[in-house]
Parts: structure tokens; sequence; C-alpha cells
């Protein structure tokens, strides 16, 4: 099993932060509306709106790739875009390899804005020989058994892991071991990878309970606890330590 890190270091070449890095997209999504929209120029203002930014931080990071505006005028549009795809490395074409062709896998396969944005699904994989030979999306699935010979003959560098958590640390491996050197994970599990290979995790269920979280908040009610009584007084720590009788729960009493 491989060990060792889970992302690489927070700088790239030419020193762009890894924080800068993860904006860019936005940035190029809210360009591209603005391009298809023959919208000439933006002002930094404007694109930091609809991309979710504050300004200032916009005109930071674009400062990392050298492009500063115009005062006045704001930002060519259509060279930003040329800019920001050219930094993220899609002006060229990326093979990705699909890993798990259950539903999530199958409605990525089919998903028409990969190809767009760079990407091109070049494999799709899936341990269940029941599978191999079927047509998704108009690529016909592969079984895990030749995972290397499909990685090698495909030039995939990027592979995207859709499997049950239990399979995915062994697909990841097998992935590494193959040559892939950047992971998008969306099994709900850590990976462990060597040094020189990128994961990023989507994980949907921990976005839904983030906002579970903040429409609670928006209620103004608290999750209920095991053992409330609604009737009970309030509870308040000790002074001085706040340590209780054992030494490492707090101890509290009536106010």
């Amino acid at each position: 099993m491989a060990t060792g890190r889970t992302h690489r270091p927070a700088t790239r070449s030419r020193g762009i932060p890894e924080a800068t890095v993860a904006r860019l997209p936005l940035y190029l999504r809210a360009l591209t509306a603005l391009s298809e929209r023959s919208v000439p120029t933006v002002s930094s203002e404007e694109l930091a709106t609809a991309a979710g930014v504050n300004s200032a931080k916009l005109r930071k990071d674009f400062s990392y790739l050298g492009s500063y505006g115009t005062r006045g005028v704001g930002y060519d549009v259509e060279y930003l875009v040329y800019q920001i795809s050219r930094e993220l490395g899609l002006t060229q074409d990326w093979p990705v390899a699909i890993v798990g062709i259950g539903n999530l896998g199958a409605a990525l396969a089919n998903y028409g804005g990969f190809a767009s944005r760079g990407f091109r699904v070049a494999a799709l994989i899936d341990a269940d020989p029941a599978m191999a030979g079927t047509p998704v999306a108009g690529i016909a699935v592969q079984h895990t058994d030749d995972l290397d010979r499909i990685i090698s003959d495909n030039g995939v560098s990027i592979g995207v892991i859709t499997t049950p958590p239990g399979a995915a640390q062994q697909v990841c491996d097998r992935l590494v071991a193959a040559g892939v050197t950047s992971i998008l994970n969306f099994a709900p599990t850590v990976l462990s990878v060597p040094e020189g290979v990128d994961v990023r995790k989507v994980d949907l269920s921990i976005e839904l309970q983030i906002l579970a979280f903040h429409e609670q908040r928006k209620a103004g009610e608290d999750a209920p606890v095991e053992g409330d009584d609604p009737e009970a007084p309030p509870m308040r720590a000790t002074p001085a330590s706040r340590k209780g009788p054992d030494g490492d729960m707090p101890a509290v009493m009536p106010a």
C-alpha cells in the first residue's frame, strides 16, 4: 500500500500559492460566461462579484499571473480566459480514466462539460466482470484486471475514483503504480499517496452536513442532545482550573 502525503506543497512553479490556484477555476467560469455574452472588458469589482471573492483578493491573485488590467478600463476578458486556461493547463488535452462505473461514475462519464474544459474521458474501468464491454457514454467499460495496460495505452495521468470506500485505496495504489499522478476522489474515504501525487477529494455528504449546520443555525435551533432536560437550570463551568474530579472532564454546576 502506498504511504505518505495526501497533497503537494502549498506553492507551485512560478510561486503561485495553492489558494490562488484553487480560485482560478472560479475566475475562469465567470470569464467564460462573460465571453459567451461578448463582453469585451470587466472591472475587478464586477469579476470578483461574479466569482464570489473580494476584489482585493482577485487583484492579488491576478498579480501572480502578471496581469494587472488597465486603469479605467479593467481586464480584457478574452485575454484572461486564455491566460488562466494556459496557467491551469487547459490549452492541452488531458485524458481521464474513471474507475467505478456505478451511478456516479456513469453520470460523470455522460457529463458533456469535460471536453470544453480540456478533459477527455479516455477510459471507463470497473471491477464487475458483467460490466466489461458495456457501453457508457459511447465508451466500452473495461475490467480492472487490465488497468495498467489501459492507463499506459491511453496516456492517462488523471484518474477519477468513484468506487465504494472499501475499494478506493487499492484502486488508488494501482493507479499510482500505473503512472497516474493526479487523482480526483469521490469515495468517502481519505487516500494515502506517495510524494508527487496530487489528490482532490469531493465528498457530497460532508457538503450536505455543512449546509445542515447552517440551516440549523438560521432556524435558531440547537441539535438535540441525548439527556437534555428543557426544565433543568442552565449549567456553568466551575472557576479556576475548570477541571472535574477525574481531572479531564469540566465540572459544571447549576447557574
